[in-house]
């Protein structure tokens, strides 16, 4: 029998790694294309970004041309680039001069950072809003997590950013506007991202303590005697994640977009911050190398989820074996 059949660990390994090889392809393809694609004349572009507009001349511009191989066809350095790929190499900033890697991993701990927070949030207000709207449902608490979900998921992170900004920040004084001088500047950009995906995790989290409290197994163990939070803490929670920790890795398309447009407004230094200013500076192996990043973050967030699934479901095995 095949190895990746026999063990589902290793197939899903397997599965994901393949993953990772296409989207660094297929990304690293497209950005470059892009890039190239922008209007206006690159290599005044980034000359403009590494020296200064009042510095910038002919001669720069063309010392750019020259470095980046903007003479060459776009094949031929696109060749170069699978090359460099190949081997991790993703270069210099054209801007910053500095590795690629140095640059990405700076940025890319920031988002993490962010992330979490963002996730924490959405835990912290989705989890037990869901729970107690799965038990009572008809309740206060279910009308109010249909209420917020409805709220909170149709308001679009730049606007509930921009609110946020507003009241928190400007008219009570109670944290910083932007930025990231200390742990408190963490908190709005924590807020406006976790927020909304917090909102429809109660919805989630309501539907699938809903379907357990309605099973015989839930009812079984109100017969022996269980109060309806023993019966959950028992036997629901692990029934009822399942679903829950598959929503999330649908979601976390909604970490990596939202923390685009997040980290602009709060001026928070991730890597959706660097990948703006990147495009705006031609700087080609830095947006190549940020979306990378973040394409890998996506893959490896789903690989723990995944592993989650079928560690709460052993059913699953067989699932993700087939």
């Amino acid at each position: 029998m095949n190895l990746s059949l026999r063990n589902p660990w290793l197939h899903m390994l397997g599965r994901r790694g393949l993953q990772v090889v296409a989207l660094a392809l297929i990304i690293g393809t497209l950005c470059f294309f892009m890039v190239r694609a922008l209007p206006g004349d690159l290599a005044m572009r980034v000359a403009a970004s590494r020296y200064g507009l009042d510095l910038v001349s002919g001669a720069a511009a063309d010392a750019v041309r020259a470095e980046m191989g903007l003479n060459q066809s776009a094949w031929q350095a696109l060749l170069g680039w699978w090359r460099d790929m190949a081997t991790l190499n993703l270069g210099q900033s054209l801007i910053t001069q500095r590795p690629v890697w140095v640059d990405v991993g700076h940025h890319l701990g920031a988002t993490l950072r962010l992330s979490a927070a963002a996730l924490a949030v959405a835990l912290a207000v989705g989890l037990p809003l869901g729970l107690w709207a799965g038990l009572r449902p008809g309740s206060w608490a279910d009308r109010a997590s249909w209420a917020l979900a409805v709220v909170l998921r149709g308001t679009p992170p730049f606007l509930l950013s921009v609110l946020l900004m507003l009241l928190v920040a400007v008219q009570w004084g109670a944290l910083p506007v932007a930025g990231d001088d200390d742990s408190a500047s963490l908190v709005l950009p924590a807020l406006a991202l976790g927020l909304g995906l917090g909102a429809g995790l109660a919805r989630v989290t309501r539907s699938a303590m809903q379907e357990v409290a309605q099973s015989p197994a839930f009812e079984f163990a109100r017969t022996k005697g269980l109060t309806d939070m023993q019966a959950m803490l028992r036997h629901g929670l692990r029934a009822a994640a399942v679903p829950v920790v598959a929503y999330l890795g649908v979601q976390t398309l909604f970490l990596v977009e939202g923390a685009l447009v997040v980290e602009t407004v709060f001026a928070w230094p991730g890597i959706g911050h660097a990948l703006v200013h990147a495009i705006f500076g031609r700087d080609i192996p830095v947006v190549q190398g940020a979306a990378l990043a973040m394409a890998l973050m996506f893959v490896l967030f789903n690989l723990l989820l995944d592993a989650a699934c079928v560690a709460l479901d052993p059913r699953q095995q067989r699932k993700v074996a087939a």
